[in-house]
């Protein structure tokens, strides 16, 4: 019985990495610019998180320490989606989820800086191989150098409030803390375009953008948060951040399936992402064999 609920729980937790990988299609499909398509996801997901919270009588109640905490992460939330979704807007889906990967390399980095620890020797082998795969996808698909960079800006704010993540999760509700995260990247993501001025015709929607976001806030986002913590808490972490890291594999596979021609790369594309990928894929196993 115990091993009929793990496989379970590794098939529902495979779906979710399956949807979050969806993601990156969905941000090809909308036809609206980052900012706005942001504003529209994390609003649909606050509000679909809300619901839930109604639904199951669970309170949402927290300090308000934590409520400045979980809406200032919140908006680092907001800014990585919009270096995210903007990457995918002026280079492909591929880039963006391949370039998104070296979230690894950052958190390596960041981690012990930010925790005041030492960089062990399984972050810097795993670093390397990263930086490696990195150069070879700058040599070789040069004509997406910006789209690049905005994924890899993407990574480090992503690594940062990934850190600040672990760190609250651990004496607050992650459900509740994503609410106010999505509510701080809303707030966030609606300065900026109040400022700039961007709260124009963007923001009107057709009938297929609709659906599109409706999809993106409440399916990739609510939903597939919902099950993906219900699963993590019966699954070991390194079965969960080996799942995890098939992401960008089946974002990749997503995106060469609807897009097609569009989403083909070179060969040195491929062979740069097939390093980030074994890099991310043994950085686990590196962890739990080496300790210092």
């Amino acid at each position: 019985m115990a091993k009929l609920t793990i496989n379970r729980n590794i098939i529902i937790l495979h779906f979710t990495v399956l949807i979050w990988g969806f993601t990156g299609v969905l941000g090809e499909l909308i036809s609206i610019p980052a900012m706005p398509l942001v504003w529209y996801r994390v609003f649909i997901a606050a509000i679909s998180i809300y619901v839930y919270y109604v639904f199951t009588k669970r309170s949402l109640k927290v300090t308000k320490q934590q409520l400045w905490q979980y809406l200032g992460v919140g908006m680092l939330v907001g800014l990585h989606w919009v270096l995210f979704f903007h990457a995918i807007k002026i280079s492909t889906v591929s880039v963006t989820l391949v370039t998104l990967s070296s979230l690894t390399l950052f958190t390596a980095i960041l981690e012990p800086i930010i925790n005041r620890k030492s960089i062990s020797v399984s972050d810097i082998l795993v670093g390397l191989l990263i930086i490696f795969g990195i150069y070879l996808i700058f040599k070789f698909e040069f004509q997406y150098f910006w789209g690049i960079t905005f994924g890899l800006l993407c990574a480090f704010v992503a690594s940062i409030f990934s850190i600040f993540n672990a760190r609250m999760v651990k004496k607050g509700d992650a459900a509740a803390i994503t609410f106010y995260e999505m509510l701080g990247a809303w707030v966030g993501v609606s300065v900026v375009m109040l400022l700039g001025g961007q709260f124009d015709e963007h923001l009107f929607l057709n009938t297929k953008d609709l659906f599109f976001l409706l999809v993106l806030g409440v399916g990739c986002t609510a939903i597939a948060y919902v099950l993906g913590v219900a699963v993590m808490k019966e699954l070991s972490a390194f079965t969960v951040a080996l799942t995890t890291n098939l992401e960008p594999i089946y974002g990749i596979l997503l995106a060469l399936l609807i897009f097609g021609q569009k989403e083909a790369m070179s060969s040195g594309f491929y062979m740069g992402a097939s390093i980030i990928l074994a890099a991310v894929f043994i950085y686990p196993y590196l962890k739990s064999k080496i300790r210092f």
